[in-house]
């Protein structure tokens, strides 16, 4: 049985000003909103966040953004965020942009605990610069290290007492990975069910990469809206 927490800030009380975090999602989908805000309410500060984006201005990432409490984003999109923007620009925010593909892989080699892979993707741009590159069956290919993180803080749809998790459709995204890559992995689930009423065929992270639960509903705001004229 995992610790069930009832307070967001409870959950993520030992996130420390330096500290690593990978953050599940892909835009506002799938996004640990509520452990989101309760770091902005902690005012964590220095963090290095991996994440596919920083959100979007006012919302998700883009909140603890606002506030400077990210000194170094490493993700694979920046297009939606224009404080992000004005931040890279000025210089006050470090910012490694990955491959989405190759992003994907390094946290899953984290969390598999494979410490590097070869990959097509880069080779011959500037995001070689400085890396190990080498040939194999005449093509060439560039060494990526994997990652890691202190916390990784993920939504999950459906979770149980024992910490085993269910996504809902595209909400699955980045976290299930994520979930194997933390030290210390906090899960936001928006359904809590007792020990063995899910389906043990429909989990997508077994408990074993869960270290905490907390249960929550959530705005799910949506990023961009488009509708049928």
């Amino acid at each position: 049985m995992k610790p069930i927490y009832t307070s967001y800030l409870e959950a993520v009380k030992d996130i420390h000003d330096g500290a690593t975090l990978m953050v599940g999602g892909f835009g506002l989908c799938g996004i640990p909103e509520n452990l989101i805000l309760a770091l902005v309410e902690k005012k964590v500060t220095d963090l290095t966040v991996i994440s596919n984006n920083c959100g979007v201005d006012e919302w998700g990432l883009g909140l603890l953004l606002k506030n400077k409490q990210i000194k170094k984003m490493i993700g694979s999109y920046v297009g939606e965020n224009k404080e992000f923007e004005r931040q890279v620009l000025s210089g006050e925010l470090e910012v490694e942009l990955t491959p989405q593909g190759t992003l994907a892989e390094k946290i899953r080699a984290g969390g598999a605990g494979i410490p590097a892979f070869y990959t097509p993707a880069g080779v011959g741009t500037p995001i070689a610069n400085g890396k190990e590159t080498r040939a194999f069956n005449g093509k060439e290919y560039l060494l990526e290290e994997a990652l890691q993180a202190d916390f990784s803080l993920i939504r999950a749809w459906k979770g149980d007492q024992m910490g085993n998790l269910i996504y809902h459709k595209t909400a699955r995204n980045f976290n299930p990975m994520m979930a194997a890559a933390g030290k210390v992995t906090i899960a936001e689930v928006e359904y809590l069910y007792e020990k063995g009423e899910l389906n043990p065929n429909e989990i997508h992270t077994p408990s074993i990469y869960v270290q905490r639960l907390i249960v929550g509903k959530q705005e799910k705001r949506i990023e961009r809206l488009t509708v049928q004229g």
